[in-house]
């Protein structure tokens, strides 16, 4: 058994009115990899800030052991000369910059007043190879993946001469290929001596690759497990005080007739250099869920866009249907009109304005049928969120809180329903529990299906295949901007089929180019 590198003793935080931290006591072990676990709001990022100095010292009660001394962080500059470094969701890198660039941020090597290029670059490349990173690493990070963003991440914190890395949901925008490769590198770091310490709302991958695992509840930490033969279940039960017997619920299927179809949908990118979507044709039924597969890049979200007011691409040509009809889909106003409503996977950016009140952000995009006369009627708004709030059990103090205080799982919540506002008959939703704990993911499925089972429409696009599966009536197969497969529960509807379909069109791919 290694040695503990680090205690954290008996932390308490509190922010305005809520105890963030309750008594925390947290022990990581020398080369090991420690998931933290647990709903939003748990407590676990918060923790983690607490650790790389995010929040300083002198804002929390408790104390901090780094390599048996005690350690009074006052900002993360005072946490990675102590060799801890922490990886946001939201990476630190300058987008028109190069990866190598980056790797010595804030950090560059100097030749006395100036930069030595020829070193920097030198090194940053050993770097981004140790990493897995096979790019030119002249490349602008804004020309790059999310996953190779985040090898340029790690590799900016191995320049610092890192001994524990902290991750906070790594793979939440990574798809398969990329998370799984991530992982090991994580398990290759771990060999060469690096401890890591994880969130994540993943619990196969936290099963796959972590050595303990530390269950978060309301600010106290529950229990502290052995990784060896535990169950997801298991896990579950820690992080919720219950056991989840299904998480992906039942419903009462009783689908109807199409209500929505796309036909020859074609689409370019915005400078019209590259088509991205390639005659798409797909429909969707009265009270079906529809789920749209592909790897990251292959066009789902960009087919959703396109559709939904044009709000992505150019030189778009196709026809959309509702129950039939030929419907205009030029302006997101138009397809409001026709009750279609898209939740985006970007709730932080896109979806929410997180600075505002819940109430206003429930009511923002029906706003016009609320209002009296033209006027704003703050009564009527104070209702509708009210209702919604309880609908769909967004847990707050209130429809006046911050969107910015809430916890993933009830930011995501808002976002439904604002849209659910306009009561439409299709929704489209992106990637709806992106970086939600289990208890919240099980949450939006019950709204999906309650959806459903009222007759709505639902497309519902995810790059977690178990819950394409677990919640669809039929999955259509995206890849390089064509369907390129159709699943229904009738055939062979597994996640080996869908990866067959996505590996064997990029072979004919490329078979086409050679």
């Amino acid at each position: 058994m290694n040695e503990i590198i680090l205690e954290m003793r008996n932390i308490n935080k509190y922010f305005p009115g809520v105890r963030a931290l309750n008594n925390v006591t947290l022990n990581v072990v020398s080369k090991e990899i420690h998931a933290l676990v647990g709903e939003n709001g748990a407590g676990k990022s918060t923790l983690m800030n607490i650790l790389s100095g995010v929040y300083p010292c002198d804002t929390y009660e408790g104390e901090i052991f780094f390599e048996q001394k005690l350690c009074q962080f006052k900002s993360i500059k005072d946490s990675e000369k102590e060799g801890i470094a922490i990886i946001h969701q939201e990476f630190a890198l300058n987008p028109y910059m190069s990866a190598a660039e980056n790797v010595f941020l804030g950090n560059e090597k100097a030749r006395g007043i100036f930069i030595d290029w020829n070193k920097t670059y030198q090194e940053a490349e050993q770097l981004l190879r140790r990493v897995g990173f096979n790019k030119n690493p002249d490349l602008l990070v804004k020309d790059l993946s999310v996953g190779e963003q985040q090898l340029i991440e790690i590799a900016k914190a191995l320049s610092k001469k890192v001994k524990i890395f902290i991750l906070d949901e790594p793979t939440s925008a990574l798809n398969e290929a990329e998370a799984n490769s991530l992982l090991e590198l994580l398990g290759q770091l771990k060999n060469e001596g690096v401890t890591s310490i994880i969130i994540s709302h993943k619990l196969n991958e936290v099963r796959s690759i972590a050595d303990r695992i530390t269950v978060l509840r309301d600010g106290l930490v529950v229990e502290t497990l052995e990784n060896k033969n535990i169950s997801e279940d298991r896990i579950i039960m820690g992080m919720v005080g219950r056991e989840i017997p299904d998480i992906f619920p039942a419903r009462n299927h009783n689908i109807g007739e199409v209500m929505f179809e796309v036909k020859n949908w074609n689409v370019f990118n915005q400078s019209k250099s590259r088509q991205e979507l390639f005659n798409i044709n797909i429909n969707a039924k009265k009270g079906e869920i529809v789920g749209i597969a592909g790897l990251m890049g292959a066009g789902r979200t960009e087919l959703a866009l396109s559709i939904f007011g044009h709000s992505y691409g150019t030189g778009i040509s196709g026809e959309v249907y509702k129950e039939g009809k030929a419907i205009s889909t030029r302006t997101v106003s138009e397809m409001i009109k026709s009750k279609i409503a898209y939740t985006t996977e970007d709730r932080k950016t896109a979806g929410l304005i997180l600075s505002e009140s819940i109430k206003d952000n429930i009511v923002l995009v029906n706003l016009w049928n609320i209002a009296e006369k033209g006027f704003r009627n703050v009564e009527m708004e104070i209702r509708a969120a009210d209702k919604e709030i309880n609908a769909l059990n967004i847990r707050c103090t209130g429809n006046s809180q911050k969107t910015l205080t809430l916890s993933g799982g009830n930011q995501q919540k808002v976002v439904l329903a604002k849209w659910i506002q306009i009561a439409p008959d299709i929704l489209i939703l992106d990637e709806p529990t992106r970086g939600i704990d289990v208890g919240a993911k099980r949450e939006v499925y019950s709204i999906m299906n309650n959806l459903a089972e009222a007759g709505k429409t639902v497309i519902f696009i995810s790059s977690e295949l178990p819950e394409l599966l677990g919640m669809c009536d039929r999955i259509y197969v995206l890849n390089r901007g064509r369907i390129v497969g159709e699943l229904d529960q009738n055939g062979d509807f597994s996640q080996e089929t869908i990866m067959a379909y996505i590996m064997r069109n990029k072979e004919l791919a490329n078979e086409e180019k050679n």
